[in-house]
């Protein structure tokens, strides 16, 4: 009967094998348990040699019992403690069998074959036990396995909510941007009839000045040829110097009225919406223009700003088919960013000797007329570059900029007039933007 101790050693070794195979503490226990292995076939042939009966029964239940109790010490071991557990029935039957075949052999001999069939059972139930320990352990594994998965569609669900949540204060975020942009390019549009109202206003008075110079110089004219003739000889020759005096000062009224009268048409052009009608224009002189009308606006924020203007431009240049309205609002745009980078560069730098420059250059190419508008400024950082042309971005503080500008100024280059825009800029140095229109539109 002693047969069953040793084969439920081994029998329990074998099942370790198996279970560990797949676990990383199976090459610490590899060499140990194969060890085991050919110990306990070796133990089995020793004991049978050399002890019989109820000695055998004994030796060998002792011998499963340590086995036993040194796995169940090992906290490697500790989840399959039902396959050990599973083994005590059998050691405590062997140990009563032998303890009562030396202490009370006529009541042993007598009734062996219950103390026999004890020792059978128990390895029996072994495997019965094993059978249900496995079948647990497999539902736990699926209990696992179902909550890990469970765990990770939590953790992939908490990560979308929470992107879905940065990505909704991301939006709200912007939207509060866009917003505070509207309002204020709502003022501007406010501020744009104003000024529209304002240059009608100033311009009845000016068309005043203008005609009442002419009429004057007419009327200085008739007095040259006329009544000056009638005068002595010796007041004569002071007249005359009189005369050209006031004809010089009538000239430079006409030709600053002019002007200001040009100014403020440009001012009414560019507030009022464009009609999208073509028109030959002459891209030199609104050049020329608004990068003075740019330049004053400024300075009549800023009276210490100055800045050092050049014009270079190409008197091959065709008159382009264009809309005035929308050209003249590209250029205001560019020359008011490059004011202003040069502004920005000069209250923060503290580069002695520095000079703000605004140029502006014209070139006819074999199928284009392209502007350059460059600047000495502070430069466009490469991370936000390819942004710029972006509605709503913007790198100026809130009040002074809506980030339309450049955006707009895109659409009316390249969709309006099938032209190009690009920038080239180097942080700190300069900005250039070239403008391409085609000759034939």
């Amino acid at each position: 009967m002693h047969l069953f101790f040793f084969l439920a050693g081994f029998l329990l070794i074998r099942r370790f094998r198996k279970l560990l195979k797949d676990v990383p503490v199976y090459i610490k226990w590899q060499s140990l348990l194969t060890f085991s292995r050919w110990v306990i076939p070796i133990l089995f042939l020793v004991v049978s040699g050399f002890f019989d009966g109820a000695e055998s029964i004994f030796i060998g239940s002792m011998l499963l019992l340590g086995l036993l109790l040194y796995l169940d010490k090992q906290p490697d071991l500790y989840e399959f403690r039902p396959y050990m557990q599973a083994n005590y029935p059998l050691v405590a039957a062997g140990l009563l069998s032998s303890i009562a075949a030396f202490l009370v052999p006529t009541f042993y001999n007598s009734k062996s074959g219950f103390f026999d069939f004890a020792i059978v059972g128990s390895f029996i139930w072994i495997f019965a036990r094993w059978e249900n320990s496995k079948k647990q352990q497999q539902e736990l594994k699926l209990v696992t396995d179902r909550k890990a998965e469970l765990e990770v569609l939590v953790a992939e669900r908490t990560a979308e909510l929470t992107q879905q949540k940065d990505a909704l204060q991301e939006t709200l975020q912007e939207l509060k941007v866009i917003q505070a942009q509207l309002i204020q390019q709502e003022k501007l549009a406010s501020l744009g009839e104003l000024t529209a109202g304002i240059a009608h206003e100033i311009q009845n008075p000016l068309n005043f000045v203008n005609n009442f110079s002419e009429v004057s110089s007419e009327l200085v004219e008739e007095l040259q040829t006329g009544p000056l003739h009638s005068l002595p000889e010796t007041e004569k020759e002071n007249a005359e110097e009189i005369i050209q005096h006031l004809t010089h000062n009538l000239q430079k009224i006409n030709h600053h009225g002019k002007r200001a009268d040009a100014i403020v048409k440009g001012m009414l052009q560019h507030s009022r919406s464009s009609t999208g009608q073509k028109e030959t224009t002459d891209l030199n002189a609104m050049a020329d223009e608004y990068l003075h009308l740019s330049y004053h606006g400024l300075r009549a924020k800023d009276k210490s700003f100055n800045a050092k203007l050049e014009t270079h431009f190409d008197s091959a240049i065709p008159k382009l088919y264009v809309v005035p309205q929308d050209i003249g609002r590209v250029l205001l745009n560019l020359f008011n960013n490059a004011f202003y980078a040069v502004q920005q560069k000069q209250t923060i730098s503290a580069q002695e000797g520095y000079q703000p420059l605004v140029q502006v250059t014209t070139s006819r190419k074999p199928d284009c007329v392209e502007l350059r508008v460059r600047d000495n400024g502070c430069g466009i950082p490469e991370n936000i570059r390819s942004k710029i042309m972006q509605p709503f971005f913007t790198t100026k503080p809130t009040g002074q900029g809506i980030g339309l500008g450049l955006s707009l100024s895109y659409e009316i280059i390249t969709k309006g007039h099938k032209g190009e825009i690009t920038v080239e800029s180097e942080e700190g140095e300069f900005t250039e933007f070239t403008i391409k229109l085609p000759l034939s539109a």
